[in-house]
């Protein structure tokens, strides 16, 4: 597995996250990017999760609630990718991945985009 320290990753996560154009980041709402080690044993292979409710899913009721919340996880990642460039550009990906998840772009979608 590629070696990459917690603070490494979450970097390269930043780095992910600035390269957004900003008309769209601008249009980002209610929404918060977390890096953590490992996904659920559920899914030991989840590179990243979106929990929340997509911008076209929210009305009037939406209000006062907690953040959507994008995680991105360093384990998984490091063990798919062989070199750091993999990794950078495995996290880009990711990091639109969910990104369009909170804009309401399905899976189905994003693969036909090329970010599946």
């Amino acid at each position: 597995m590629l070696e990459m320290t917690r603070e490494e990753f979450e970097e390269l996560v930043a780095e992910a996250l600035d390269r957004i154009p900003p008309e769209l980041t601008r249009l980002m709402d209610n929404v918060a990017v977390f890096v953590e080690d490992e996904p659920s044993p559920d899914d030991p292979d989840l590179l990243g999760l979106y929990e929340g409710t997509p911008l076209t899913d929210r009305g009037e009721w939406y209000a006062g609630v907690l953040p959507d919340r994008i995680t991105i996880y360093r384990g998984p990642t490091l063990r798919m990718c062989d070199s750091r460039e993999d990794v950078v550009a495995e996290t880009e990906v990711t990091v639109v991945h969910e990104i369009a998840h909170h804009f309401g772009i399905d899976d189905a979608r994003l693969h036909e985009l090329g970010y599946g």
